[in-house]
């Protein structure tokens, strides 16, 4: 991991200049995507064989997961423009370009998109939305026996930011808590098909959130 994290290093520099990413050193925000990929092994016992992150943004967790599970094909997803563009160029720099595809767009649409509708193990999110909309659309994406993982605020409340009701509605089950080098994640496991009429249109999810 340490010669990934050595070719991470300058891309993730890059994503700062261009103003992708957040403050903070780089090597917290590796830290902080690698509680991903922990709290998603454990959760499903193995790596995945395919995970989409949502809002890839400047990379974070999104290219430190590609490096770390090589044998799995992975789908960035993010609506900028420039974000995507640089997003291509960081997974040819690092040579996984060949398994990961970056999605220009909105992942509502995403997630209706029979291609891509609950085909993946594993749904990852940082700083994507809010818990209702993240978990509306991350449910048309992750398969029944998969998993969604959310970084969480230093001192989450489960019983407001995921509802059992509103998680059954969506085909999750109750919400994990995982806590992982100081950072804290929710872990939702799939467990029933998402219905049919979820993630609801663009913008939909965000204008009127299901809790």
């Amino acid at each position: 991991m340490s010669t990934a994290r050595d070719a991470l290093r300058p891309v993730l520099e890059d994503a700062r200049e261009a103003g992708f990413l957040g403050p903070g050193p780089i090597e917290a925000h590796l830290d902080h995507a690698a509680g991903f990929a922990t709290a998603a092994e454990s959760a499903l016992g193995r790596p995945p064989t395919r995970f989409v992150d949502l809002g890839t943004g400047g990379g974070v967790p999104g290219l430190v997961l590609a490096l770390r599970w090589t044998s799995a094909r992975g789908v960035f997803v993010d609506s900028g423009h420039r974000r995507s563009t640089f997003l291509r160029e960081a997974t040819e720099r690092l040579d996984v370009r060949d398994r990961v595809e970056v999605v220009e767009g909105r992942a509502e649409a995403l997630g209706r998109d029979e291609i891509y509708r609950e085909v993946f193990d594993v749904a990852t999110a940082r700083s994507f939305a809010a818990p209702a909309v993240t978990a509306e659309i991350s449910a048309g994406l992750v398969v029944v026996g998969g998993v969604l993982v959310v970084s969480e605020p230093p001192d989450p409340d489960p019983a407001s930011r995921w509802p059992v009701a509103g998680l059954r509605e969506l085909g999750f089950g109750p919400e994990a808590p995982v806590s992982h080098g100081g950072a804290h994640y929710a872990v939702l496991p799939k467990v029933a098909p998402c219905p049919e009429r979820f993630p609801r249109a663009v913008g939909r999810p965000g204008k009127r959130p299901l809790w």
